[in-house]
């Protein structure tokens, strides 16, 4: 049997592979995002970009669990947007691999104020975080949460960009697959399966939450059954990609994902615990698991597990 073709397209963009850098690890300058491609990641997504800078709070913001999972709430630090151009400018010049800009704000005008200003630095792709405990609408709760907020969010981000958006989910909801048909007749071209599980870690012996925020978000294997029951539910509500996120630590996660109806699969924890070499590691495990089940393609495994 040939080698098995490890490339997929996500909004019409061609990945060498179905593994993507997702946000918020290693990703804020363009040598860590050009550092990530040469690693073997298909894609690469920024640290969430803000229209001004923001410091994020303070320490402790990382509390790493057993079994390749953590909790964090670091706060969306970032230089801002304009510095954020420069790198992305950069990175741009120095890779034909697609570059993804990721970004959020503080109010639906402002989505679309960042979206057309990102715009200058032509990334292949535009991944909006309405998802992020750390902002709120007027509210109180993430964009995420409300199926009109959420559309509201992309229908401003789309009247801002020509390059294609995916809208970064929340797991926190009651029907994500509800808040996924909203974003989709919004005008999203893809989305995002999932943002962080909501949670808490407390120290017994001072009874005190370890983060300085208290709440953080969960990620890594902990949530990756949460996860794969997101894209599966969501596969069946929309009809536009789907990038899974969340739990992958081996090939045989990023398969669940790719089974469950992703088109790729974005790693984030898994580089935290297990360094860059990950995907590499991660892609020869889908090539094998591929050629011992005699798939030829990605394609061939996207929502098989609906079947």
């Amino acid at each position: 049997m040939k080698e098995p073709n490890l490339k997929t397209t996500l909004c019409g963009v061609k990945l060498k592979n179905p593994l993507v850098l997702a946000s918020g690890i290693v990703d804020t300058t363009a040598s860590s995002l050009i550092y990530a491609l040469n690693n073997g990641a298909g894609a690469v997504i920024s640290k969430s970009i803000s229209p001004e800078p923001r410091k994020g709070h303070k320490e402790p913001i990382i509390h790493a669990l057993e079994e390749d999972s953590m909790i964090n709430a670091v706060g969306l630090s970032n230089p801002g947007i304009n510095e954020s151009i420069k790198e992305l400018k950069d990175a741009k010049k120095r890779t034909k691999e697609p570059i993804i800009a990721n970004i959020f704000a503080s109010s639906i005008k402002d989505f679309g104020t960042s979206a057309k200003k990102i715009s200058e630095a032509k990334p292949d792709l535009i991944e909006v975080n309405i998802s992020c405990p750390n902002v709120e609408d007027e509210f109180g709760k993430p964009f995420s949460c409300d199926p009109d907020i959420a559309s509201q969010v992309t229908k401003e981000v789309k009247q801002n960009t020509r390059i294609p958006i995916i809208i970064k989910l929340s797991p926190n909801v009651a029907n994500i697959a509800i808040i996924a048909k909203a974003v989709e007749e919004a005008g999203a071209d893809a989305i995002t399966c999932i943002n962080t599980v909501g949670g808490m870690v407390i120290d017994t012996e001072t009874a005190t939450p370890i983060l300085t925020n208290k709440g953080g978000g969960l990620s890594g294997a902990a949530i990756k059954p949460v996860a794969v029951k997101a894209i599966y539910d969501c596969y069946k509500a929309v009809n536009i990609p789907i990038l899974g996120t969340g739990g992958v630590s081996t090939g045989n996660d990023a398969i669940e994902h790719i089974m469950a109806g992703a088109v790729a699969v974005g790693l984030g924890t898994a580089v935290y615990f297990r360094g860059i070499n990950v995907f590499n590691k991660i892609n020869k495990e889908i090539a094998d698991f591929m050629k011992k089940h005699n798939y030829k393609t990605i394609k061939d495994m996207i929502g098989i597990a609906h079947k």
